[in-house]
């Protein structure tokens, strides 16, 4: 029986990611802070373990003993993606661990360069740390999550006004996979030891904004007017400006993230969910179908562009 610590356990990829573990026979730790271990469901191959990355490998060195994967599906700034996950790492090169799944779960961050997208500049910094350390990494690539891509925080869908944005042609592929996908893949390629030292790219669906704006017609019944925000051109002139006049890193990073999208630098490559033939994705139109028809209505409350997005 593998054991794997998970870091960001509650969090709404952390927990998926437990649940498949567990379903996998793996014996699985998580790292959850004090306020968040009755958000556990109890199973007899589920430890607790107490802490924050912010205490330090000293700390976080305990939990690991006999740890031989770590996943982290922690997210945040750079005091979490890399000071948090780093403290993560050395604590885990202490104790023997085999290998490490940082938090990346994104588009291809080796597609493009750095000051593109300051999320992917954090993950290429943290990935760094692994060329001189004895743990392997294993990185997961999956596209955009569309619990995300479709909320408020990408401005593509507007369900008051019924519309669908998109910057450029709209014509090229996009990828995107499920949180449940992500956490079904990451799941299997943990306890796989082929991954070790490589860039794991899986994906739920491919298909054109222009596609994807049909799909949400079909699914909602009803017609959403197509707004074109402007060239590819455009859309980086418009991250500029935002770069310059956003009072937090929130209100530019959906922008940043669709720049790679749409000119295709941030497309996964080698895809290979072949390799997992039992994670069966689902599609677009089945996932608006259930959980993605949230998508359609106002929300209750309103996205605070000072705070990390939550997903359906």
């Amino acid at each position: 029986m593998t054991t794997v610590l998970v870091a960001g356990a509650t969090g709404s990829l952390g927990r998926q990611v437990v649940e498949k573990l567990l379903d996998r026979g793996a014996d699985v730790r998580a790292l959850v802070r004090p306020a968040s271990v009755d958000e556990l469901a109890a199973h007899p191959n589920l430890t607790p373990c107490v802490g924050d990355l912010a205490d330090g490998a000293d700390a976080l060195a305990r939990h690991l003993d006999g740890v031989e994967v770590v996943v982290s599906a922690v997210q945040g700034g750079p005091e979490v993606i890399i000071d948090g996950q780093r403290a993560l790492l050395r604590a885990a090169e202490g104790a023997g661990v085999h290998r490490m799944v940082p938090s990346d779960f994104s588009i291809n961050l080796h597609g493009y360069g750095y000051g593109v997208n300051v999320l992917s500049d954090l993950r290429r910094v943290f990935a760094d740390e692994f060329a001189t350390s004895s743990v392997a990494r294993t990185s997961v690539a999956i596209g955009a999550f569309p619990e995300y891509f479709l909320g408020a925080v990408h401005e593509v869908l507007d369900p008051a006004a019924s519309t669908f944005s998109l910057w450029g042609e709209g014509t090229r592929p996009i990828d995107v996979t499920t949180i449940p996908d992500t956490a079904a893949h990451t799941a299997a390629i943990a306890l796989d030891p082929k991954t070790a030292g490589r860039e794991v790219h899986v994906v739920g669906q491919r298909l054109s904004m222009l596609e994807l704006r049909d799909e949400v017609e079909a699914a909602s019944g009803r017609r959403w007017e197509l707004v074109r925000k402007g060239t590819l051109r455009d859309l980086r002139e418009e991250v500029a400006r935002r770069r310059f006049t956003a009072s937090t890193m929130f209100q530019c990073v959906a922008l940043q993230a669709q720049v790679a999208m749409f000119d295709g630098t941030g497309s996964l490559r080698d895809v290979r969910n072949a390799d997992y033939p039992d994670v069966v994705p689902t599609s677009v139109a089945a996932y608006l179908a259930d959980r993605g028809a949230a998508h359609f209505t106002p929300p209750d409350t309103t996205w605070g562009r000072d705070e990390w997005p939550t997903a359906l």
